[in-house]
Formats: C-alpha cells, structure tokens, sequence
C-alpha cells in the first residue's frame, strides 16, 4: 500500500515547484523579452509603443549585417564539418588504442575546454600575428584564422560527447562482422559508424552552437576586414539595444532552434532504428 503523505510532502513538492519556475523565469525570461521588444515600434525600446516588423526589413537591408550573418553561417558549417571528423577520429582512437603518450593526449583534449576563452583568444592572436595571417587576404580566406581557431576550441568537445557515445559499445558486434566476413573498414561503416550517429549528431550541433555564439575568440582572431555576426551585434550594442539589435538577435537565435530541433529529430529516428534491430 502506498503511504500517506503528510503536510511536510506537499510543502516539499510546492517549494520544489516555486524553485523550478524561478530558475526557469531567471534563465528564460531575458530571451522573451528580446523577442518581444524585436517588434517594438520604439528606437528608445525602453517602453512598448505597438507592434511592429519594421525592424527586421532594416536589418535585412542593413549590408553589414547580413554580410556579417553571412560570415558566421560559413564559419559555423565549416567548423561544424572539420570539427565533427576531427573528434570523431580523435574519440575513436582515444576509446580503441592504447598508445605512448595517451594520458598526456587526453589532457591536452581537455585543455580547451577548461582554460578561459580569454587566455585562447589572445595565443591565437600572438600565433596568427606571427604567422601574418590577420590581413590582407580576400574573401573567404580572410575568414581562415577565425575558422581555424573555431575548429581548435570546438572539436574536443566532439571528442568528449562522440566518446562518451563509444563507452556503451559492444565490441562483440565487431567480432561478428569479421566473422561474417566484413573487412575493417565495412565493419567501421556498418557497424561502428550507424551507432556513433547519435553522438556525432549532437557533437556537430553543440560545434554549430559554440561557433555561431562565440564572440571572445573570434573578436581576437578577425581581420580589420573580418567581422561575424556576434561581434557586429557588440559593436551594434555599445550604441544602445536597439529594435534592429534585438531582431538580429532574434533571427539568430531563430536559427539554433530550428538547428536543435534538427538534431533532436535525427537523434530520435537513429534511437528508433536502433530500438528496431533485433
């Protein structure tokens, strides 16, 4: 029979209830706000004056902007991809082998993740300056110091969740494809790779969210001639927040919903096939 449960229950579930909605009014709250004050009809945007959309056709024709926009978007695919292979195979190896130097790899996996983007940002900027890799390049090569500098702090990240992925692995399937007859490389594309899926899925889009967000490495790795879109909204926001800052800000977070939401469908279906195999 199940027990009662006495008035110090009921207290406990409500402050836990009261808890939980606070936490989620302090975390969500601000991002409502931005959203709603995207339509403000308001260049003060202090006090909502109605409702407008006008704000987002000038930031559509705002040059700068969508240039900017556009430069995230190429930088974030392309880290995605590089950082995606990267810490797949850098996973891999770090699960299967064991090699020389092994524990001294798995800390400098670490590493950027834990030291201050700060500290990240301004050893790229000495590395790039040395190597004069900050200016005077074109289009998209002007673009290369910040991609290169997305995929380093991006692809340990991968690393860490395609990994963690491969801990749950049954090695005994890979012994039952040779014994069937597979070569190693049928066995890692049939085998290996289909139940990898779920962690290179959500590798690739915590990559893509860190890339198209990340405003402190990319501010010390641009060109005079380089700017993203997180640093053109800074420097769009030290003269006010404007309607035209909160629809830009809008559209991009726009994108990584529809970007998690992706994710988390393909996630879902590789689950399904998974939970379908006998």
């Amino acid at each position: 029979m199940r027990a009662e449960r006495g008035p110090l229950d009921y207290a406990r579930r409500w402050w836990l209830r009261a808890w939980l909605a606070a936490t989620f009014l302090f975390l969500y709250a601000p991002i409502v706000i931005l959203v709603v004050f995207s339509f403000n009809d308001s260049r003060r945007n202090i006090v909502w004056r109605g409702f407008t959309t006008k704000y987002y056709l000038e930031a559509w024709h705002n040059d700068s902007l969508i240039e900017a926009f556009t430069n995230s978007l190429v930088i974030a695919v392309a880290s995605t991809l590089l950082s995606t292979v990267l810490g797949a195979l850098l996973a891999l190896a770090l699960w299967r082998f064991r090699f020389p130097g092994k524990a001294a790899v798995e800390g400098a996996n670490a590493l950027p993740i834990v030291i201050p983007e700060i500290c990240m940002g301004v050893a790229l900027l000495v590395f790039f300056s040395r190597l004069d890799l900050m200016g005077g390049m074109g289009w998209p090569w002007s673009l290369l110091p910040v991609l290169i500098g997305h995929v380093t702090f991006s692809f340990p990240f991968v690393a860490v969740v395609v990994r963690a992925r491969l801990e749950g692995f049954d090695r005994s399937l890979e012994e039952a494809s040779r014994d069937l007859g597979a070569g190693e490389w049928q066995t890692f594309r049939r085998i290996l790779v289909p139940y990898m899926r779920p962690g290179l899925v959500a590798g690739a889009l915590l990559a893509m969210t860190l890339s198209l967000d990340d405003f402190v490495i990319t501010f010390f790795t641009s060109g005079p001639d380089t700017i993203t879109f997180p640093v053109k909204i800074y420097s769009m926001v030290r003269f006010g927040a404007t309607p035209e800052v909160n629809a830009a800000s809008t559209v991009l977070i726009a994108v990584t919903v529809l970007l998690t939401v992706i994710a988390m469908n393909l996630q879902r279906r590789s689950s399904a096939r998974e939970g379908m195999l006998p």
